[in-house]
């Protein structure tokens, strides 16, 4: 299945400079997940606050660019720098789906959205990224398969907070966005675990 993920490889050249230069000042791994997971939940909690101010949505896809870009950052210092360790690994997966929940929880104050629609999209989205995290523990690599996956639903998200700030609403038809997403993280959950056990079944 096509995600943006796929796209990751060539965002992380651009950044590479960035990160060797961070890396020689003694910037850690560990360090830019905490802040990029502080800052969302900063965000998340200020947005929830304001939902009355749509304007505010704005700094979401700026966030949420910038947020991709954290991430790779992480990863990047982790693997070529030899950050890599078993808390960096519990706390990148939960540092992520703590921030998705966070970025994506103003939207149940935003009409014509609700506690159940967005509520199903965060549950789901956990369950998605605890089946990509599961592979390593049946012998396959992690499993990143869309659609609607992690860079997906930033992007969602994202053009959701730019058109809410943009217009200042959203059309009653936005209500189906939220039922179409949480189908497609559904099979990118079936996609994971179909993938999972695949590739633990095949000889290494």
């Amino acid at each position: 299945m096509i995600s943006i993920y796929q796209l990751k490889p060539r965002f992380q050249a651009l950044l590479r400079p960035i990160v060797s230069r961070l890396a020689a000042a003694g910037v850690t791994a560990n360090q830019v997940t905490l802040a990029a997971m502080l800052i969302s939940l900063a965000l998340g909690l200020g947005l929830f606050l304001n939902a009355g101010n749509s304007r505010a949505f704005l700094l979401l896809p700026l966030w949420m660019f910038l947020r991709m870009a954290f991430n790779a950052v992480d990863g990047m210092l982790a693997r070529e720098f030899g950050q890599q360790s078993a808390l960096g690994a519990y706390f990148n997966e939960l540092s992520d789906v703590v921030s998705d929940a966070a970025l994506y929880l103003p939207f149940v104050a935003v009409a014509p959205f609700g506690w159940g629609s967005v509520g199903a999209v965060i549950f789901l989205s956990a369950v998605s990224e605890m089946a990509g995290a599961l592979g390593p523990m049946v012998g396959a690599p992690r499993q990143y398969d869309g659609p609607m996956g992690k860079s997906d639903r930033a992007f969602l998200f994202g053009a959701l907070g730019l058109w809410l700030g943009l217009a200042g609403s959203l059309p009653d038809l936005a209500f189906w966005i939220m039922p179409a997403a949480a189908l497609a993280i559904l099979l990118n959950t079936f996609n994971r675990i179909h993938s999972g056990v695949r590739q633990a079944h095949t000889p290494h």
